[in-house]
């Protein structure tokens, strides 16, 4: 009798929806920009875990889930890339990362 029991996709969901709600929590909550940009990188990789989880149980023999998490990677590789280069660019003008001092966002 074994003590390990197999994962199954509903582990793998809790785990994703535990991921992204600590991201949406650190989104919403965070006044730094780029522990900002940290917690919606990290809702995109719970997002990722769902794409590969229903992916590998539902349809073993395609690699369809991911491909599309593949394809989310390059996407939020090119996001975080030019979210920091925007937060490198207001830090030089005003010289916090802060996102409440920011003046010139608000509309």
């Amino acid at each position: 009798m074994s003590l390990l029991q197999p994962v199954g996709v509903v582990s793998f969901m809790a785990l994703a929806a535990v991921l992204f709600s600590l991201g949406l929590y650190g989104a919403l909550s965070r006044k730094s920009a780029v522990m900002v940009l940290m917690s919606l990188e990290l809702m995109a990789n719970a997002v990722n875990i769902n794409l590969v989880a229903l992916s590998r149980f539902t349809a073993p023999a395609e690699m369809t889930g991911q491909i599309f998490a593949v394809f989310s990677m390059v996407v939020s590789a090119a996001e975080i890339g030019l979210g920091l280069a925007l937060v490198l660019a207001l830090y030089r003008r005003s010289q916090t990362v802060e996102l409440d001092a920011m003046q010139e966002l608000k509309g």
